[in-house]
């Protein structure tokens, strides 16, 4: 494991998206606030989705927010919640919210969005 992976999060899998069974797909629309940009969150966010088969993407906001959407069986998806939320020695949330929104057939990526 690399130590960007060890740090940030992921594995040694973490480029690879398993394919989503859209029948037991969830889709959520998150938003979080902190200390979320400039400290590789949205690496964050994306290596350990990939890690664990979650597809979508997370992206910087002007207002310094960060929003995302994620997209694969509840259980991964909540995983990734709690692991957003709980940050790491850099990243620190210290607002979200997460709603649910209709799951996005054809999807087998997750990008940092731009």
């Amino acid at each position: 494991m690399s130590l960007w992976n060890k740090i940030f999060g992921g594995g040694e899998d973490a480029e690879t998206v398993a394919p989503v069974d859209i029948e037991n797909a969830v889709r959520k629309a998150g938003r979080i606030e902190g200390r979320v940009q400039g400290v590789g969150c949205r690496f964050f966010v994306q290596s350990n989705a990939k890690a664990l088969g979650i597809t979508g993407w997370v992206k910087n906001m002007s207002d310094g927010s960060v929003t995302m959407e994620l997209q694969g069986e509840a259980a991964a998806v909540d995983h990734l919640i709690n692991k957003i939320k709980k940050g790491n020695d850099w990243i620190r949330v210290t607002a979200f919210e997460f709603s649910d929104l209709p799951v996005a057939e054809g999807e087998n990526t997750f990008a940092i969005r731009y």
